[in-house]
């Protein structure tokens, strides 16, 4: 049996049996039998040139995992999506002559998809995962497709390595589980082998990994692009979208009983905040930077794995997002939607990252495989707003009527029977001149190899408390992994990232913290961040957020009209849950509740409210349904507004007076924040 986990056995050229070690690189071939000399590393033009489009492994590699999966997408399957538009509020027509950022109040309709990327399509709104945030831009000058995440960084550096990636964290190749979960085997094995998904890591192992919401998550195109101005002049640039209620986030506990209390969360909430007009928002920012800025830094801006943060490089704010419509048609919008990082437009340029290099094929070839033909680009949702024509032809659902003879160009069958001529390169699409030079090679850039210090950088920014989320999702984690081995590795990457860290999951795991692994490069402390925190950048608002009052027999009709008045007042929305819905007596006559008390448990709002009688607070003490709907929002750290009369319940459900408990008055201001100092009383965190 020793063996069979050991070994393959695979037929050798003269029909011979052999037996072959995995996870031998030297042994590993093309799916025709040309063996390997490095599998991890795409052909470039030099260290940091551009991948060449000759690189047939990285081609065959990348067509093979693109065609692994019909017709659901590989990664980022469960989406949500709504209609928009973008607005120019600071044109900089200085920095690039794209025509979306010409006109202050110019206006340009928008797709947009937010997804997530382990799970299928039948997964779940809330696991922990990286989110996708796709914008497809239907500019005047063709579609603009800014394919971004919620993290600004990426777990790998080169794309050939992004099969690899998922195959590691999707569901075990054998067993086909867990769904929509990374903490298994095969992911942590991969990472614990990989030091260079440590920085993506320690962001998905944070409170970004588990959003509050669609509409209070920030968005990055994670890569280095170019802006072209009129006169040819290139600068670096990266995108940020910033969400106009801010950025918040579950708690680990609220996001996995989510799970089981609405596998729609993220999807509803989007769904019904556009279908009240609560139009979710966010803020376009560049952060534009030139060659002189980019050589001075430590690390290498053509690093997918790195960001540039605020402080050395500050955010411009040059346009909003709004979102307003929601589909009419899941499948044929938001399903069929084909978003293609190579979808840019006069102005905006690529770098040469090698992600971003292997990203501009793998997204044209999926989507054929997806949608089932080379024609996606007629589907309405991917059609292109403005005029387009081309002297392609034919394939498979052709929905166009292309007239006349020549399907060529240049022709001279025009109507005017003569050659128009070549159009002037000033209006359209031109790649500047980029001096390449150096041997082929299939190596990685050594400015690529600092693994250790923008983590360590991230884990200096975060408070306390956020500290000890991602030392407590490593402990859950690596406690789902059964080989002792991988935890062992995993424990001396983290002695690398930061010692603390590493003693807190070691700990958590009840195991001897191993001697660090030898980096390649030494890491360096880096400057903490305060714009990568979450709770340091809280905005308190109710905007965007919902309160749950509780009510039964007798409650004081009065008292609930003027909360919700109060709620509502500081643009909050209210939800009335009740032991029945269908209509109970209250002090002022009868009363219909928004839900039931069985099925709206406290997961599903931001706060909750009690507004009960001293009898009904000692009869709801004995319904289970009630006590987790109380002991939950405060073991979740939320604001809790009650009456003395409620008291009964509160004990029995544990609550404790704290600043988060507090009458109902102050529920208003108490519910725009979490209560975070309240964890040590309801939770053990690493």
């Amino acid at each position: 049996m020793a063996d069979e986990k050991l070994y393959e056995t695979k037929q050798g050229n003269g029909g011979e049996r052999q037996q072959i070690a995995r996870g031998d690189t030297s042994a590993m071939t093309t799916n025709f039998g040309a063996p390997l000399s490095d599998n991890e590393n795409s052909l470039k033009a030099g260290d940091r040139g551009p991948t060449l489009l000759e690189d047939f492994i990285l081609r065959e590699k990348i067509f093979h995992f693109d065609h692994e999966r019909i017709p659901e997408r590989i990664v980022h399957a469960r989406g949500s999506a709504a209609h928009g538009y973008f607005e120019c509020t600071d044109p900089i027509p200085e920095l690039s002559r794209a025509s979306l950022f010409a006109e202050k109040g110019k206006k340009t309709p928008v797709f947009t998809r937010f997804s997530t990327v382990a799970g299928g399509a039948g997964s779940v709104d809330t696991p922990r995962d990286v989110r996708g945030f796709a914008v497809k831009f239907y500019t005047d000058e063709g579609n603009w497709d800014l394919v971004s995440n919620n993290i600004p960084v990426f777990f790998i550096q080169d794309a050939i390595k992004f099969p690899d990636l998922i195959h590691a964290v999707k569901m075990e190749a054998d067993r086909a589980y867990p769904q929509a979960a990374s903490a298994h085997d095969t992911f942590w094995d991969f990472i614990s082998l990989m030091p260079e998904t440590l920085h993506t890591l320690i962001w998905a192992m944070s409170d970004r990994g588990i959003p509050r919401s669609l509409r209070m998550m920030e968005g990055f195109g994670v890569h280095t692009f170019k802006l072209v101005n009129a006169e040819g002049k290139e600068s670096f640039v990266k995108f940020h979208w910033r969400p106009k209620l801010g950025m918040q986030s579950l708690i680990w506990d609220e996001s996995a009983k989510l799970q089981g209390a609405d596998n729609d969360y993220h999807r509803r909430d989007l769904w019904e905040a556009i279908t009240r007009g609560d139009f979710p928002e966010w803020d376009f920012a560049v952060q534009v930077f030139d060659q002189e800025l980019a050589d001075s830094l430590p690390y290498d801006v053509l690093d997918a794995t790195k960001l540039i943060p605020e402080e050395v490089v500050p955010l411009r704010v040059i346009g909003r997002m709004v979102l307003d419509r929601n589909p009419d048609n899941f499948f044929a919008e938001t399903e069929q939607a084909a978003f293609l990082p190579s979808n840019i437009v006069p102005g905006i340029d690529f770098t040469d990252d090698p992600l971003l290099q292997g990203r501009l094929f793998s997204y044209l070839d999926t989507q054929k495989s997806r949608l089932g033909t080379a024609n996606f680009h007629q589907i309405p949702i991917n059609a292109a707003k403005c005029p387009f024509a081309n002297m392609q032809r034919d394939g498979m659902m052709q929905t166009h009527v292309p007239r006349g003879r020549a399907n060529y160009e240049p022709n001279s069958l025009d109507e005017a029977g003569e050659d128009p001529g070549p159009r002037p390169l000033s209006t359209g699409f031109v790649t500047r001149p980029q001096e390449v030079s150096g041997p082929k090679l299939r190596v990685r850039a050594e400015s690529f190899g600092d693994f250790y210090s923008q983590p360590r950088m991230y884990w200096n920014s975060m408070t306390a408390s956020e500290q000890a989320h991602i030392a407590s999702a490593m402990v859950f984690e690596l406690s789902k992994v059964s080989l002792e081995h991988v935890r062992k590795r995993m424990l001396s990457q983290l002695h690398v990232l930061h010692e603390d860290l590493a003693k807190r999951v070691a700990t958590g795991l009840a195991m001897e913290l191993p001697d660090p692994v030898a980096p390649f490069q030494q890491p360096i402390d880096l400057e903490p961040s305060d714009a990568l925190s979450i709770q340091k950048k809280w905005r308190e608002t109710l905007e965007g957020r919902q309160v749950a009052i509780l009510f039964a027999e007798g409650s004081d009709q009065a008292r609930i009209e003027a909360l919700k008045r109060a709620i509502e007042a500081e643009r909050g929305t209210v939800f009335t849950i009740a032991p029945k819905v269908g209509g109970i007596p209250v002090s002022g006559g009868m009363m219909k509740a928004d839900g039931q008390l069985a099925g709206s448990p406290s997961v599903l709002f931001d706060a909750i409210a009690l507004v009960l009688t001293a009898e009904a607070a000692t009869k709801l003490a004995q319904d289970a349904a009630a006590v987790s709907f109380v002991a939950d929002a405060f073991a979740h750290l939320k604001a809790i507004g009650t009456t003395e009369e409620a008291k009964a319940l509160l004990d029995k459900a544990g609550v404790q007076p704290d600043q988060g408990v507090t009458d109902l008055d102050g529920l208003p201001d108490a519910a725009k924040l979490r209560y975070w100092d309240r964890e040590p009383k309801v939770r053990d965190l690493a």
